[in-house]
């Protein structure tokens, strides 16, 4: 679960319109926007490399961050969209959306597997097959959860993962109503294969 709030560092943007983006960019910087909360949105520069690293670190748009800007206090935010170069997939902008601690939003968090050295459906043959990389859950602005995690330590082959089978930390809910698939052990292609026809032999 989410612990100490790490910080993140950036600069009021003077200017905005896609002139002063462009200046950003030159400077080594990736221009930004600060919305929400009962103030007006915020114009910021993040530093480049400071950013990239973050970003590379995993979980950027899951984690809630004291953003610090000065002459302005510090505000809990959290990513709401990191728009890329389509071609070298670097960050051109980044939103931010303020938020309080005890502010319930809806994040898609990382799904983590445990057991799969002891899973008798792999151990067979048979394959994990994940549905759902993320799912999306509701979620406390201060106790963001990293991950979540499904055990298949006594999975079979034909077995489906549902999300009523992973514990969910307390006061996360799934945003969607119905029990649906994360994940399931899949049979190995010759089994599958070899079930087919004799499913047609039974229907000859």
């Amino acid at each position: 679960m989410a612990g100490e709030i790490p910080d993140l560092i950036a600069l009021e943007r003077t200017g905005t319109g896609k002139g002063a983006a462009r200046q950003a960019r030159r400077d080594g910087m990736v221009p930004g926007v600060v919305f929400g909360g009962e103030q007006e949105p915020l114009a910021i520069n993040i530093p480049f490399n400071a950013l990239l690293k973050r970003l590379k670190a995993g979980h950027f748009k899951s984690t809630l961050w004291n953003l610090k800007v000065e002459g302005h206090e510090d505000v809990r935010v959290i990513c709401r969209d990191v728009q890329r170069d389509v071609v070298k997939d670097l960050p051109t902008h980044v939103d931010f959306m303020r938020l309080r601690r005890t502010s319930k939003i809806n994040l898609r968090i990382p799904v983590e597997v445990a057991g799969e050295e002891a899973c008798p459906g792999l151990r067979k043959g048979g394959t994990l097959t994940m549905v759902r990389a993320e799912v999306e859950l509701l979620v406390t602005a201060g106790d963001i959860p990293d991950h979540i995690t499904i055990d298949i330590s006594n999975a079979q082959i034909g077995d489906v993962i549902h999300i009523s089978d992973v514990k969910l930390p307390e006061g996360v809910k799934p945003t969607i109503a119905r029990d649906f698939v994360i994940a399931n052990i899949a049979a190995p292609s010759g089994l599958r294969s070899a079930e087919n026809e004799e499913d047609g032999e039974a229907e000859e």
